[in-house]
Protein backbone atom coordinates (compact mmCIF):
# COMPACT_ATOMS: atom_id res chain seq x y z
CA UNK A 1 0.00 0.00 0.00
CA UNK A 2 1.22 3.55 -0.92
CA UNK A 3 2.02 5.63 2.06
CA UNK A 4 1.62 9.38 2.56
CA UNK A 5 4.96 10.49 1.62
CA UNK A 6 4.55 8.52 -1.92
CA UNK A 7 1.19 10.22 -2.54
CA UNK A 8 2.82 13.76 -1.94
CA UNK A 9 5.75 12.85 -4.19
CA UNK A 10 3.31 11.99 -6.71
CA UNK A 11 1.79 15.24 -6.42
CA UNK A 12 5.07 17.21 -6.97
CA UNK A 13 5.68 15.13 -10.03
CA UNK A 14 2.14 15.78 -11.10
CA UNK A 15 2.72 19.75 -10.54
CA UNK A 16 -0.75 19.37 -8.36
CA UNK A 17 -0.73 21.67 -5.07
CA UNK A 18 -1.53 19.85 -2.27
CA UNK A 19 -3.05 23.02 -0.86
CA UNK A 20 -5.81 22.93 -3.52
CA UNK A 21 -6.76 19.11 -2.24
CA UNK A 22 -9.08 17.83 0.21
CA UNK A 23 -6.36 17.31 3.48
CA UNK A 24 -7.69 13.23 3.50
CA UNK A 25 -6.31 10.74 0.60
CA UNK A 26 -7.70 8.24 -0.35
CA UNK A 27 -5.72 5.34 -1.89
CA UNK A 28 -7.84 2.97 -4.05
CA UNK A 29 -7.07 -0.60 -4.79
CA UNK A 30 -8.53 -3.90 -6.39
CA UNK A 31 -10.14 -6.34 -4.46
CA UNK A 32 -9.56 -10.05 -5.88
CA UNK A 33 -11.69 -11.13 -8.90
CA UNK A 34 -13.05 -7.87 -9.63
CA UNK A 35 -15.60 -7.69 -13.05
CA UNK A 36 -17.61 -4.57 -14.76
CA UNK A 37 -20.44 -7.53 -14.38
CA UNK A 38 -20.45 -8.07 -11.02
CA UNK A 39 -22.70 -4.98 -9.97
CA UNK A 40 -24.95 -3.11 -12.22
CA UNK A 41 -25.47 0.86 -11.20
CA UNK A 42 -28.94 2.32 -10.99
CA UNK A 43 -29.18 6.60 -11.11
CA UNK A 44 -31.92 8.01 -8.80
CA UNK A 45 -33.71 10.98 -8.16
CA UNK A 46 -34.01 12.37 -4.78
CA UNK A 47 -37.82 10.91 -4.84
CA UNK A 48 -36.59 7.69 -5.39
CA UNK A 49 -33.79 7.78 -2.94
CA UNK A 50 -36.16 8.17 -0.59
CA UNK A 51 -38.31 5.65 -1.74
CA UNK A 52 -35.73 3.16 -1.46
CA UNK A 53 -34.75 4.75 2.53
CA UNK A 54 -38.10 4.16 3.96
CA UNK A 55 -37.63 0.65 2.71
CA UNK A 56 -40.09 0.48 -0.09
CA UNK A 57 -39.62 -1.80 -3.07
CA UNK A 58 -38.44 -0.86 -6.93
CA UNK A 59 -39.75 -3.60 -9.30
CA UNK A 60 -38.94 -4.17 -12.77
CA UNK A 61 -41.46 -5.67 -14.93
CA UNK A 62 -42.23 -6.66 -18.64
CA UNK A 63 -42.29 -9.77 -20.44
CA UNK A 64 -39.30 -11.44 -22.02
CA UNK A 65 -40.45 -10.50 -25.72
CA UNK A 66 -41.14 -6.26 -24.03
CA UNK A 67 -38.93 -3.41 -22.74
CA UNK A 68 -38.34 -3.61 -18.85
CA UNK A 69 -39.63 -1.06 -17.08
CA UNK A 70 -39.34 -0.03 -13.31
CA UNK A 71 -41.97 0.66 -10.81
CA UNK A 72 -42.53 2.02 -7.10
CA UNK A 73 -46.28 1.61 -5.93
CA UNK A 74 -47.42 5.05 -7.92
CA UNK A 75 -45.47 5.72 -10.80
CA UNK A 76 -43.71 3.89 -13.97
CA UNK A 77 -40.07 4.50 -15.07
CA UNK A 78 -38.60 3.49 -18.14
CA UNK A 79 -35.22 1.89 -17.95
CA UNK A 80 -32.50 2.86 -20.34
CA UNK A 81 -28.70 2.22 -20.42
CA UNK A 82 -26.46 5.36 -20.42
CA UNK A 83 -22.72 4.59 -21.48
CA UNK A 84 -20.37 6.78 -19.58
CA UNK A 85 -16.60 7.76 -21.04
CA UNK A 86 -15.49 7.85 -17.60
CA UNK A 87 -14.85 4.47 -15.54
CA UNK A 88 -17.35 4.50 -12.94
CA UNK A 89 -16.18 2.50 -9.86
CA UNK A 90 -17.95 0.97 -7.03
CA UNK A 91 -16.49 1.57 -3.41
CA UNK A 92 -18.39 0.67 -0.43
CA UNK A 93 -17.42 2.68 2.62
CA UNK A 94 -15.74 5.78 0.62
CA UNK A 95 -17.10 8.77 1.76
CA UNK A 96 -17.45 11.99 0.08
CA UNK A 97 -15.79 15.17 0.84
CA UNK A 98 -18.60 16.85 3.38
CA UNK A 99 -18.64 13.45 5.08
CA UNK A 100 -15.16 13.82 6.16
CA UNK A 101 -14.02 15.01 9.38
CA UNK A 102 -12.26 18.44 9.27
CA UNK A 103 -8.93 18.56 9.12
CA UNK A 104 -5.53 20.83 9.29
CA UNK A 105 -3.18 17.84 8.38
CA UNK A 106 -2.80 15.47 5.66
CA UNK A 107 -4.27 11.69 6.22
CA UNK A 108 -4.26 8.86 4.26
CA UNK A 109 -7.04 6.43 3.93
CA UNK A 110 -7.66 3.00 1.98
CA UNK A 111 -10.33 2.04 0.51
CA UNK A 112 -11.10 -1.21 -1.75
CA UNK A 113 -12.66 -0.95 -4.99
CA UNK A 114 -15.50 -4.04 -5.62
CA UNK A 115 -16.68 -2.78 -9.19
CA UNK A 116 -16.48 -1.11 -12.13
CA UNK A 117 -18.65 -0.09 -15.28
CA UNK A 118 -18.66 2.33 -17.74
CA UNK A 119 -22.63 2.61 -17.99
CA UNK A 120 -25.40 2.81 -15.77
CA UNK A 121 -29.23 2.39 -15.49
CA UNK A 122 -30.90 5.73 -16.06
CA UNK A 123 -34.82 6.30 -14.80
CA UNK A 124 -37.23 8.43 -16.94
CA UNK A 125 -40.98 8.75 -15.64
CA UNK A 126 -43.29 7.44 -18.43
CA UNK A 127 -46.99 6.54 -18.96
CA UNK A 128 -48.33 2.95 -17.76
CA UNK A 129 -48.47 0.77 -20.26
CA UNK A 130 -51.91 0.00 -19.71
CA UNK A 131 -53.38 -1.18 -23.19
CA UNK A 132 -52.39 -4.97 -22.57
CA UNK A 133 -54.68 -5.00 -19.52
CA UNK A 134 -58.00 -4.90 -20.90
CA UNK A 135 -56.74 -7.17 -23.75
CA UNK A 136 -56.10 -9.95 -20.99
CA UNK A 137 -59.53 -8.55 -19.49
CA UNK A 138 -61.53 -9.48 -22.80
CA UNK A 139 -59.70 -12.92 -23.23
CA UNK A 140 -62.88 -14.14 -20.25
CA UNK A 141 -65.12 -11.03 -20.32
CA UNK A 142 -68.16 -11.79 -17.79
CA UNK A 143 -71.59 -11.78 -19.23
CA UNK A 144 -73.53 -12.99 -15.99
CA UNK A 145 -74.09 -15.25 -13.70
CA UNK A 146 -73.92 -19.31 -15.03
CA UNK A 147 -77.97 -20.55 -15.07
CA UNK A 148 -78.84 -24.53 -14.25
CA UNK A 149 -76.42 -26.60 -16.81
CA UNK A 150 -75.09 -23.74 -18.51
CA UNK A 151 -71.19 -23.50 -18.27
CA UNK A 152 -69.37 -21.00 -17.60
CA UNK A 153 -67.50 -19.74 -20.98
CA UNK A 154 -64.24 -20.36 -21.43
CA UNK A 155 -60.57 -17.93 -21.17
CA UNK A 156 -58.11 -17.13 -18.85
CA UNK A 157 -58.77 -15.22 -15.43
CA UNK A 158 -55.99 -13.31 -14.10
CA UNK A 159 -56.12 -12.47 -9.52
CA UNK A 160 -54.58 -8.92 -9.42
CA UNK A 161 -51.06 -10.60 -8.84
CA UNK A 162 -51.49 -12.20 -11.97
CA UNK A 163 -51.87 -8.71 -13.58
CA UNK A 164 -48.77 -7.23 -11.24
CA UNK A 165 -46.61 -10.13 -13.28
CA UNK A 166 -48.21 -9.08 -16.89
CA UNK A 167 -48.91 -5.10 -16.90
CA UNK A 168 -45.97 -2.63 -17.32
CA UNK A 169 -47.55 0.00 -14.38
CA UNK A 170 -47.40 0.73 -10.90
CA UNK A 171 -49.94 -1.32 -8.93
CA UNK A 172 -51.73 1.84 -8.15
CA UNK A 173 -51.99 2.67 -11.71
CA UNK A 174 -53.02 -0.72 -12.27
CA UNK A 175 -55.89 -0.35 -9.46
CA UNK A 176 -56.82 3.20 -11.07
CA UNK A 177 -57.01 1.39 -14.88
CA UNK A 178 -59.16 -1.64 -13.53
CA UNK A 179 -62.04 1.09 -12.45
CA UNK A 180 -61.62 3.12 -15.52
CA UNK A 181 -62.54 0.02 -17.36
CA UNK A 182 -65.07 -0.84 -15.61
CA UNK A 183 -63.63 -4.23 -14.11
CA UNK A 184 -65.21 -5.95 -10.80
CA UNK A 185 -63.33 -8.73 -8.44
CA UNK A 186 -66.06 -11.87 -8.69
CA UNK A 187 -64.56 -15.04 -6.93
CA UNK A 188 -60.93 -13.50 -6.42
CA UNK A 189 -60.09 -12.54 -10.28
CA UNK A 190 -60.55 -9.14 -12.03
CA UNK A 191 -63.36 -9.85 -15.21
CA UNK A 192 -63.92 -6.88 -17.18
CA UNK A 193 -67.98 -7.09 -17.76
CA UNK A 194 -69.26 -7.80 -21.35
CA UNK A 195 -69.97 -4.70 -23.00
CA UNK A 196 -73.98 -6.17 -23.15
CA UNK A 197 -74.03 -7.35 -20.35
CA UNK A 198 -72.93 -3.97 -18.93
CA UNK A 199 -75.77 -1.68 -20.55
CA UNK A 200 -78.69 -4.66 -20.14
CA UNK A 201 -77.44 -3.67 -16.03
CA UNK A 202 -77.83 0.37 -16.64
CA UNK A 203 -80.65 -0.62 -18.87
CA UNK A 204 -82.30 -1.85 -15.77
CA UNK A 205 -81.68 0.78 -13.08
CA UNK A 206 -82.32 3.45 -15.83
CA UNK A 207 -85.76 1.59 -16.86
CA UNK A 208 -86.30 1.82 -12.88
CA UNK A 209 -85.36 5.26 -12.61
CA UNK A 210 -87.98 5.91 -15.21
CA UNK A 211 -90.33 3.88 -13.70
CA UNK A 212 -90.63 5.70 -10.72
CA UNK A 213 -89.86 9.31 -11.63
CA UNK A 214 -86.66 9.56 -9.41
CA UNK A 215 -84.53 12.29 -10.22
CA UNK A 216 -81.54 10.98 -11.54
CA UNK A 217 -79.48 12.57 -8.56
CA UNK A 218 -81.60 10.86 -5.95
CA UNK A 219 -81.56 6.81 -6.75
CA UNK A 220 -82.01 4.77 -3.35
CA UNK A 221 -80.04 1.85 -3.02
CA UNK A 222 -81.98 -0.34 -0.90
CA UNK A 223 -84.54 -0.40 -3.23
CA UNK A 224 -82.60 -1.12 -6.46
CA UNK A 225 -81.08 -3.79 -5.08
CA UNK A 226 -84.50 -5.12 -3.94
CA UNK A 227 -86.70 -4.67 -7.13
CA UNK A 228 -83.94 -5.68 -9.15
CA UNK A 229 -82.18 -8.53 -7.29
CA UNK A 230 -84.40 -10.84 -8.84
CA UNK A 231 -83.06 -10.03 -12.35
CA UNK A 232 -79.25 -9.58 -12.01
CA UNK A 233 -77.13 -10.62 -8.98
CA UNK A 234 -76.95 -7.49 -6.38
CA UNK A 235 -73.35 -6.72 -6.43
CA UNK A 236 -73.49 -6.35 -10.05
CA UNK A 237 -76.50 -3.46 -9.65
CA UNK A 238 -74.34 -2.12 -7.05
CA UNK A 239 -71.35 -2.36 -8.99
CA UNK A 240 -73.19 -0.78 -11.90
CA UNK A 241 -74.38 2.10 -9.84
CA UNK A 242 -70.68 2.70 -8.75
CA UNK A 243 -69.86 2.74 -12.29
CA UNK A 244 -72.04 5.70 -13.53
CA UNK A 245 -72.53 7.20 -10.56
CA UNK A 246 -71.36 8.88 -7.41
CA UNK A 247 -72.67 7.29 -3.65
CA UNK A 248 -73.73 9.59 -0.78
CA UNK A 249 -75.62 9.74 2.29
CA UNK A 250 -79.08 11.24 2.40
CA UNK A 251 -80.45 13.35 5.37
CA UNK A 252 -82.36 10.75 6.76
CA UNK A 253 -79.38 7.91 6.62
CA UNK A 254 -79.83 6.38 3.31
CA UNK A 255 -77.16 5.60 0.69
CA UNK A 256 -78.33 7.42 -2.76
CA UNK A 257 -76.53 7.37 -5.86
CA UNK A 258 -76.43 10.69 -8.09
CA UNK A 259 -75.87 8.93 -11.85
CA UNK A 260 -73.37 10.83 -13.84
CA UNK A 261 -75.11 12.73 -16.34
CA UNK A 262 -71.90 12.34 -19.00
CA UNK A 263 -71.21 8.62 -18.23
CA UNK A 264 -75.10 7.64 -19.35
CA UNK A 265 -74.86 9.78 -22.26
CA UNK A 266 -72.01 8.91 -23.34
CA UNK A 267 -72.84 5.04 -22.44
CA UNK A 268 -75.67 5.18 -24.64
CA UNK A 269 -74.14 7.11 -27.34
CA UNK A 270 -71.74 3.73 -27.86
CA UNK A 271 -74.79 1.38 -27.65
CA UNK A 272 -76.19 3.11 -30.81
CA UNK A 273 -73.03 3.45 -32.21
CA UNK A 274 -71.39 0.29 -32.07
CA UNK A 275 -73.42 -1.54 -34.81
CA UNK A 276 -73.23 1.21 -37.30
CA UNK A 277 -70.24 1.85 -39.66
CA UNK A 278 -71.50 6.05 -39.85
CA UNK A 279 -74.60 7.56 -38.45
CA UNK A 280 -76.43 10.53 -39.80
CA UNK A 281 -75.48 13.25 -37.43
CA UNK A 282 -78.79 15.44 -36.80
CA UNK A 283 -80.43 11.97 -36.61
CA UNK A 284 -77.82 10.33 -34.18
CA UNK A 285 -78.40 13.57 -32.09
CA UNK A 286 -82.39 13.08 -31.88
CA UNK A 287 -82.25 9.47 -31.25
CA UNK A 288 -79.59 9.96 -28.82
CA UNK A 289 -81.14 12.69 -26.77
CA UNK A 290 -84.36 10.37 -26.56
CA UNK A 291 -82.46 7.54 -25.08
CA UNK A 292 -81.65 8.76 -22.26
CA UNK A 293 -83.02 9.61 -18.79
CA UNK A 294 -85.55 12.59 -18.44
CA UNK A 295 -83.75 15.99 -17.47
CA UNK A 296 -80.22 14.49 -18.84
CA UNK A 297 -79.20 16.56 -21.80
CA UNK A 298 -76.73 15.25 -24.52
CA UNK A 299 -73.66 17.10 -25.96
CA UNK A 300 -71.24 16.05 -28.37
CA UNK A 301 -68.47 16.93 -26.04
CA UNK A 302 -69.28 14.25 -23.86
CA UNK A 303 -68.09 11.89 -26.97
CA UNK A 304 -64.57 13.00 -26.91
CA UNK A 305 -61.87 10.10 -27.53
CA UNK A 306 -65.43 8.16 -28.27
CA UNK A 307 -66.83 8.92 -31.63
CA UNK A 308 -65.42 11.17 -34.75
CA UNK A 309 -67.44 13.46 -36.71
CA UNK A 310 -67.26 14.24 -40.08
CA UNK A 311 -67.97 17.92 -40.95
CA UNK A 312 -67.12 17.89 -44.43
CA UNK A 313 -69.62 14.83 -46.05
CA UNK A 314 -73.01 16.40 -46.57
CA UNK A 315 -75.08 15.77 -44.60
CA UNK A 316 -73.05 15.63 -41.45
CA UNK A 317 -72.17 11.80 -39.98
CA UNK A 318 -70.96 10.39 -36.92
CA UNK A 319 -68.80 7.50 -36.50
CA UNK A 320 -67.38 5.41 -33.27
CA UNK A 321 -63.76 5.73 -32.55
CA UNK A 322 -62.31 4.93 -29.12
CA UNK A 323 -58.92 5.81 -28.11
CA UNK A 324 -58.67 2.48 -26.43
CA UNK A 325 -58.92 0.72 -29.73
CA UNK A 326 -55.96 2.84 -31.12
CA UNK A 327 -52.09 2.05 -30.61
CA UNK A 328 -50.39 2.69 -27.51
CA UNK A 329 -46.97 3.48 -29.39
CA UNK A 330 -47.11 7.25 -30.23
CA UNK A 331 -45.65 6.61 -34.05
CA UNK A 332 -48.62 4.19 -34.44
CA UNK A 333 -51.37 6.17 -32.58
CA UNK A 334 -50.73 9.16 -35.35
CA UNK A 335 -49.83 6.44 -38.41
CA UNK A 336 -53.19 5.08 -37.81
CA UNK A 337 -55.29 8.29 -37.18
CA UNK A 338 -53.44 9.86 -40.77
CA UNK A 339 -54.71 6.42 -42.28
CA UNK A 340 -58.28 7.37 -41.22
CA UNK A 341 -58.15 10.77 -42.21
CA UNK A 342 -55.75 12.76 -43.89
CA UNK A 343 -56.10 16.07 -42.05
CA UNK A 344 -57.10 16.60 -38.76
CA UNK A 345 -58.55 20.02 -37.00
CA UNK A 346 -56.77 20.53 -33.45
CA UNK A 347 -60.35 20.16 -31.75
CA UNK A 348 -60.54 16.59 -33.59
CA UNK A 349 -57.16 14.90 -33.19
CA UNK A 350 -56.87 15.81 -29.81
CA UNK A 351 -59.15 13.76 -27.85
CA UNK A 352 -56.96 11.04 -29.78
CA UNK A 353 -53.62 11.71 -29.09
CA UNK A 354 -54.09 13.86 -25.14
CA UNK A 355 -53.29 10.12 -23.47
CA UNK A 356 -50.19 9.89 -25.66
CA UNK A 357 -48.49 13.26 -23.57
CA UNK A 358 -45.86 13.02 -21.41
CA UNK A 359 -46.08 14.82 -17.63
CA UNK A 360 -45.02 17.97 -18.99
CA UNK A 361 -45.84 17.40 -22.32
CA UNK A 362 -48.94 19.37 -24.68
CA UNK A 363 -51.14 18.28 -27.70
CA UNK A 364 -49.54 21.29 -29.36
CA UNK A 365 -45.72 19.76 -28.73
CA UNK A 366 -46.68 16.52 -29.94
CA UNK A 367 -48.23 17.76 -32.82
CA UNK A 368 -45.24 20.29 -33.69
CA UNK A 369 -43.16 16.79 -33.27
CA UNK A 370 -45.16 14.28 -35.54
CA UNK A 371 -47.65 16.13 -37.81
CA UNK A 372 -47.46 19.32 -40.42
CA UNK A 373 -49.30 22.28 -40.13
CA UNK A 374 -51.68 24.49 -43.39
CA UNK A 375 -54.73 26.43 -43.36
CA UNK A 376 -57.33 24.86 -45.66
CA UNK A 377 -60.40 27.45 -46.07
CA UNK A 378 -59.35 29.20 -43.30
CA UNK A 379 -58.95 26.53 -40.37
CA UNK A 380 -55.37 25.25 -39.54
CA UNK A 381 -54.84 21.34 -40.31
CA UNK A 382 -52.47 18.89 -39.61
CA UNK A 383 -51.24 16.13 -41.77
CA UNK A 384 -48.37 13.50 -41.40
CA UNK A 385 -44.72 14.62 -41.86
CA UNK A 386 -43.81 10.81 -42.98
CA UNK A 387 -45.34 8.39 -45.72
CA UNK A 388 -48.66 6.49 -44.17
CA UNK A 389 -48.55 2.72 -43.95
CA UNK A 390 -52.25 1.94 -44.41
Amino acid sequence: MRTLEEVQATLQIAKVKEEDLQPITYCLSFGESVSSGDYCLLELDDTLCKHIEGGKSLIIRGDKDEHAVLCTEEKTYDLKIADTSNLLLFVPGCKTPDQLPDSSTSQLMHAQIWGFSNSYWELRKQRPRLKKLKKLLMENPYDGPVVGIQEEAPGEKYTIDDLLERIQASREEIETQLQNVHACEIDGFWRILDFDYEMKLLGHVTQLVDSESWSFNKVPLTVCLEELGSLEPKAMIEHCLNCYGRCYTSEDGQVMFALDEDKVCRATAQLLLQNAVKFNLSEFQEVWQQSVLEGMSTRLDQLRGLALLDRSSKPETISLLRVEDLPEDTLERFNRLFSLREKWTQDDIEPYIQDLCGEKQTTGALLTKHARSSVQNGIKVYNSRRPVAI
